[in-house]
């Protein structure tokens, strides 16, 4: 999580505890999953919503890329289950396709809307979880899907979390069959999982997502400007792009914007929260007419 020196300062004490608690709330909290069953019959009433969050640049503030984040709708109420409530029991009851697909094909349906307001070279990010990189038709599965709706490869990102090892034969082919057919590849959570600095230099990745616990109070941790020094570093010299994700108070914001020359993308709810496709566009149009004129 970190280190802190002795004697002990209660402000840097504080600081390792919010990081604690970031990784204790990443675990899975079965009390309120849903069942495989209720994750089937919100498959089946096609209740499986896409909700979408920006990453914008340091340098201009433009939005380049949107990450499509799965939601289900309630059949109870009006509110939306977050996925740490689903995406486990879609892992363990092998409903991930069903689930990630019926969410892929309402995103694209979304796309030709939001490049409207968001320009042509907009770029969606859509979530895959490792298990599903060792289906080796995967790269299939998503062209014929993305050529229904006429959008070409170069506009997805296909983001994989570093939480779990990537350990596969399988997994690493299906990584470059995805980059050869032009899709761009982004490492999600890094920080979290098993992948070194070394290895991002050999993986096809084209995008790292730096994860929260190393963004959070990037301002008075010495630890994290370290590791996101040198990250910056190896995105200048493999030509990869780099995303701070998780950005939720102002300090972080400003020591990111003011020790980055280079674009690096930020993303967050002090930016922007996720938001379902025409809430989106509506807070497009106000981010432009308040920050970009």
């Amino acid at each position: 999580i970190g280190n802190i020196a002795k004697p002990v300062d209660p402000s840097n004490l504080k600081m390792i505890l919010y990081k604690l608690n970031d990784f204790i709330c990443r675990k899975d909290n079965t009390l309120f999953q849903l069942t495989e069953l209720d994750l089937i019959n919100a498959i089946k009433t096609n209740r499986i919503l896409p909700y979408y969050q920006p990453k914008v640049s340091n340098l201009d503030n433009k939005i380049y890329s949107i990450e499509v984040l799965a939601r289900i709708s309630s059949d109870k109420s009006n509110q939306v289950i977050q996925p740490s409530l689903f995406i486990p029991t879609a892992e363990k009851y092998n409903l991930t396709d069903a689930f990630s697909f019926q969410l892929f094909s309402k995103a694209m349906a979304d796309f030709k809307q939001l490049s409207q307001s968001f320009g042509p070279d907009l770029k969606i990010a859509l979530n895959l979880s490792p298990t599903q990189l060792t289906d080796f038709l995967m790269p299939k599965k998503i062209d014929e899907l993305r050529e229904q709706y006429g959008i070409l490869s170069k506009n997805i990102i296909i983001e994989i979390t570093e939480e779990y090892a990537l350990k596969s034969n399988a997994q690493l082919e299906t990584l470059n069959r995805l980059r050869m057919r032009g899709y761009s590849i982004s490492l999600d959570d890094f920080g979290t999982g098993f992948t070194n600095l070394t290895q991002l230099r050999t993986l096809p990745f084209t995008e790292i997502k730096i994860d929260r616990s190393l963004i959070r109070d990037i301002h008075i941790d010495n630890f994290s400007q370290v590791v996101v020094n040198s990250l910056v570093q190896i995105a200048l010299e493999q030509q990869f792009t780099l995303v701070a994700e998780g950005i939720e108070n102002f300090n972080e914001l400003e020591y990111l914007q003011n020790h980055f020359k280079h674009e690096i993308l930020l993303q967050g709810y002090l930016i922007c929260r996720p938001k379902p496709c025409n809430e989106l566009i509506a807070w497009h149009q106000n981010w432009v007419s308040h920050v970009l004129t």
